[in-house]
């Protein structure tokens, strides 16, 4: 069913397309599998990486895994094994692997590990220390890569963006230990790159360019391809690198505007792939700075939007709208620290390569130090934080309200979701969440976005968490907003409509609709207004019946764990936060009232999940109703 489900969300040229890569898929399987390449002259145009400060770099050698400490200080690693299960991949064709049948091993989980990503924590440690083990340990580590992964053997091949994001981390790699320094003093390291790195990484470059992501698939995955094949090309010269680079850099100048709308807003309707994505076009804009080979003044200009949505887009703590899919993921690690906030190092980054202080987020973290080869002291000097906007703005195009207002001095943050389900035909990263809202106090989440926790294992979990009723807006006879297909697969796309919107001193008011739910009869619209003199939100959904019939209404509200919650009476309910901030909710008396938590049966209902792989019991005020007119429903959210 999947199968049809996907030829449903292609083009005619698509198919075509798709064909050709069963071609090359079976070309490759009984031609190129497994061998290991003929590396042709090769020149390096290296640029070390040369900065101040060091004073806050540490390690003790691990890693967080999704939540799961891995140790990366050895070279026995499995590159195969899901952590989690303890189970593995086989080592078969990389595009005949299956990655969606088995609940017991995570092709994600895999992909992460062997992103490599601690190896440059590896390269800094050499550079910090100077220590020939850390040299030793980082061949160790990428020869026992390379031994247990034949070229287009196992699941480490099979994606293009893990291909490439390995590519830019052994650029950061190579120009961090200076690697054209350490082939002249040490005959072990020349040997193990011309005769072990050098293949490896010309079978990557040549994958990431024969491997594109085409057409409903051409949405992160074709940046990331981008990204890494310009960087590896600048830096690798081998006699196609100077093809490769045109062709990644006139990519990256065409994506940056297709997948961005012109306030820097991302289309894919995913808000933590935002820093991700990002960075996948800013480090390319780096490296070619350097290099004397700059990008466009357009996509400057575009990648400056992004910043300046970003330095918007996070509240006063530097949380964002947890809206769409999720799952953590980086394209360069600097620091060990799970907790590293790439939405303010972005800022931070920024502020200082295009000289703009008012998008500096806070302290100056080592990888704006590496990408800007600053000096940390300097910087955090020079460039101030800016204070707090409360300027409310609504991106009515793009359908994404960030409204801000103080109360008691403290900012209230609420993003509102009118916009798209997500990018492309397939929509892969889009949640079903039309009208649905989350509202912080102080950077202290209290409405929330409840998360993603899975991809392709655990089906019921990941339906849960992409679907309408693990978001704060209307549900309909228990079905979705849109059909989902697949674990990223979405079809019959809603679209929102902004009927009102009405921003001032005082009050901020937006109405807007849409049509998932036309096949029903019925449409879903919602007026949102923040009364900002009384601290006062009000919501009023309007359950518009255009034929006759019984509707089952269901309007959930997803608490943050951390928000303890108290009946106060009779559908109202008072909210506490770790701060002790309050926020009085009272519903709607048409609707019948419940508090859930961690339910599993008769359906998923009242979980949290703050990072990928990781989910926990939270509490939902859950209401219902059955109607068969026209009905409205209000709620009011008072803050004390």
């Amino acid at each position: 069913m999947w199968i049809i489900n996907r030829l449903l969300a292609m083009s005619l040229p698509e198919v075509v397309f798709r064909i050709k890569q069963l071609v090359q898929k079976y070309y490759e399987k009984y031609f190129l599998m497994g061998k290991q390449a003929d590396v042709p002259t090769v020149k390096y145009n290296s640029l070390p990486i040369n900065f101040a400060d060091f004073t806050d770099f540490n390690t003790q050698g691990k890693i967080s895994i999704f939540g799961k400490d891995f140790n990366y200080n050895r070279s026995d690693i499995n590159w195969h094994t899901d952590i989690f299960s303890e189970k593995q991949f086989s080592l078969e064709f990389s595009k005949s692997i299956n990655i969606r049948t088995s609940n017991n091993r995570s092709a994600k989980v895999v992909w992460e590990i062997n992103r490599m990503q601690f190896l440059s924590l590896i390269a800094l440690r050499y550079k910090k220390f100077g220590r020939i083990k850390d040299i030793k340990l980082f061949i160790g580590i990428t020869e026992s890569w390379i031994e247990q992964n034949p070229y287009l053997k196992g699941i480490n091949w099979y994606s293009n963006i893990e291909v490439n994001i390995r590519l830019i981390v052994w650029y950061f790699c190579w120009n961090l230990l200076d690697a054209e320094k350490l082939i002249k003093e040490h005959d072990f390291f020349k040997n193990f790159v011309e005769k072990k790195w050098l293949p490896c990484i010309y079978q990557h470059c040549k994958y990431s360019y024969k491997n594109p992501s085409k057409y409903s698939s051409s949405n992160n995955h074709l940046i990331s391809e981008y990204s890494g094949l310009f960087i590896a090309s600048v830096l690798w010269q081998f006699p196609e690198s100077n093809k490769w680079n045109r062709h990644a850099k006139k990519g990256l100048e065409k994506e940056i505007v297709r997948q961005h709308s012109d306030n820097g807003i991302n289309k894919e309707e995913a808000a933590e792939y935002i820093q991700f994505i990002t960075d996948f076009f800013l480090l390319p804009y780096v490296v070619a700075r350097k290099n004397n080979t700059p990008f466009s003044t357009d996509y400057e200009s575009y990648l400056l939007n992004i910043l300046f949505y970003i330095k918007g887009f996070i509240d006063v703590k530097g949380n964002f709208p947890k809206y769409g899919d999720e799952d953590d993921g980086k394209c360069i690690l600097f620091t060990e620290d799970k907790d590293i906030n790439n939405f303010q190092s972005l800022l931070n980054t920024g502020a200082i390569l295009f000289n703009k202080p008012e998008l500096r987020a806070t302290n100056i973290d080592l990888k704006t130090i590496i990408l800007t080869e600053a000096n940390a002291k300097n910087a955090q000097t020079e460039i101030k934080p800016s204070t707090t906007d409360f300027t409310s703005k609504f991106y009515k195009k793009e359908g994404h309200g960030i409204f801000r207002f103080p109360a008691k001095g403290e900012e209230v943050y609420v993003h509102f979701d009118a916009a798209p389900l997500g990018f492309l035909s397939i929509a892969a990263h889009g949640h079903a969440d039309a009208l649905s809202f989350i509202l912080h106090i102080n950077g202290n989440p209290i409405f929330v976005d409840p998360g993603t926790y899975t991809y392709h294992t655990e089906y019921e979990w990941r339906k849960y968490f992409m679907g309408t009723l693990a978001h704060n807006t209307v549900r309909i006879n228990k079905t979705n907003q849109a059909k989902l297909a697949g674990p990223t697969l979405w079809l019959n796309h809603y679209k929102c409509k902004i009927t009102k919107l009405d921003l001032s001193k005082n009050n901020d008011t937006v109405v807007a609709q849409h049509n998932g739910y036309q096949k029903l009869g019925i449409i879903h619209s919602r007026e949102l207004r923040i009364e900002k003199d009384n601290n006062r939100i009000s919501i009023i959904d309007t359950i518009q019946c255009k034929q006759k019939g019984e509707y089952y209404i269901e309007i959930p509200f997803h608490l943050h764990p951390n928000i303890k919650i108290k009946n106060t009476g009779n559908s109202e309910f008072q909210l506490i936060d770790k701060e002790l901030h309050i926020a009085h909710v009272s519903l709607d008396k048409k609707l019948e009232t419940n508090i859930v938590n961690g339910q599993e049966s008769p359906e998923l209902l009242g979980w949290y999940s703050k990072s990928f792989m990781q989910k926990e019991p939270s509490n939902t005020i859950y209401c219902t109703t059955t109607i068969t007119t026209t009905q409205k429903f209000q709620t009011i959210i008072s803050l004390k």
